[in-house]
């Protein structure tokens, strides 16, 4: 059979297929995309390898404990993409056939994996999901509801391990010379460029990322975004400043926490399983922005894990200089929170005046 790399979502598959079939380039048959790496699973075999221990982890249902979850058995493809969301948007088909031909007639498993519904035991496992959890057995609304009224700053219910192998996997690097924008609100004069970084110690207000009095530089990614992100009013003028990197650094790119390929060296599938929805709560709650009407409790969550990732050492200093988040205000965008903001320097300043709003709205969905 002849696939190819674009049939998978999974970025690290299709780094495979690249890196090992270069030169046979051409259509795909299955999702007929034009100018994409083929994969002959008649010649080649070096994908077999990235899925054996996948395969591994499932059990037929007829070796199922009688108490497993009956919602929790499916086919083996609706398993693989549910869990990791391996392939593209190719119809379900032509992704059971695409894992029967990466293991071919020569695969030792049992086929009843392939043709019935299977199970992961070990995720409904107690002792394995305190352990490999990020929040035990607990789940993040529990542990967002510990954090802002029970214990703050000394909760246990954080995996400090696992959360850390986790940021290792969304590492991010930045450059000296890349270039940000940070927006004030302010008169028609604007401020000066010297005016333009974060409130100093003491002084800055409660964020997504900082609590009241600690050091953040909120940047974004371009002028649009920033724009949004300050909220100004119709005819507000807004100071736009652009901010310069002045060294390399490297940040945890939460905008990639849900997006993890579980084929990395080092990454287990079911740590990965288990922690997914996890990981998907961290992203959605670090880029949610506070109705006037809501308490800046609601940020305690995530200054939490904020403050853990600045915590994070490696040869006896910070292993990262800030992180990355996606922004709800413009679905373009992103935003980042740098810890140390003497790492920008604000090169120049423009002014603008709001003139036009534009509002989108949607129902309030009710039971």
């Amino acid at each position: 059979m002849i696939f190819c790399d674009n049939c998978f979502r999974d970025l690290e598959l299709r780094n495979v297929i690249r890196n090992n079939s270069k030169g046979n380039v051409g259509v795909c048959p299955v999702c007929h995309k034009k100018d994409v790496t083929l994969y002959d699973s008649e010649k080649d075999n070096y994908l077999t390898p990235y899925f054996e221990d996948l395969l591994a982890v499932f059990t037929p249902e007829d070796n199922l404990a009688l108490d497993y979850p009956k919602d929790e058995i499916r086919n083996l493809v609706d398993q693989i993409q549910y869990h990791w969301n391996v392939f593209s948007s190719i119809d379900k088909d032509s992704q059971k056939k695409i894992i029967k031909a990466i293991f071919s007639d020569t695969f030792g498993y049992s086929g009843a994996l392939f043709t019935g519904r299977v199970g992961i035991p070990a995720l409904f496992d107690e002792k394995y999901l305190k352990d490999k959890s990020l929040f035990g057995n607990k789940t993040w609304e529990e542990f967002k509801t510990e954090i802002k009224t029970v214990n703050r700053y000394h909760s246990k219910l954080l995996n400090s391990e696992m959360f850390k192998s986790f940021c290792s996997f969304i590492r991010k690097e930045y450059r000296k010379g890349d270039c940000f924008y940070r927006a004030r609100i302010s008169d028609a004069k604007g401020f000066a460029p010297e005016e333009m970084s974060a409130p100093p110690a003491g002084k800055s207000s409660e964020g997504r990322a900082n609590a009241k009095g600690v050091v953040c530089l909120y940047l974004a990614n371009d002028k649009q975004t920033v724009l949004h992100e300050v909220r100004a009013g119709l005819f507000d003028f807004v100071t736009i400043g652009k901010f310069v990197l002045q060294k390399d650094i490297t940040i945890v790119n939460l905008r990639g926490i849900s997006e993890i390929s579980p084929f990395l060296n080092e990454m287990n599938f079911l740590d990965y399983a288990i922690n997914k929805d996890y990981l998907a709560k961290i992203d959605e709650d670090m880029s949610k922005s506070l109705r006037r009407s809501d308490s800046t409790l609601d940020y305690v969550p995530t200054q939490y894990i904020t403050d853990f990732i600045k915590s994070i050492e490696h040869n006896g200093s910070n292993e990262y200089d800030g992180i990355e988040y996606k922004s709800t205000t413009n679905s373009n965008g992103f935003n980042l929170a740098i810890f140390d903001p003497s790492l920008f320097k604000c090169e120049s300043v423009e002014v603008i005046e709001i003139t036009k709003l534009e509002y989108d709205s949607k129902p309030k969905i009710t039971n």
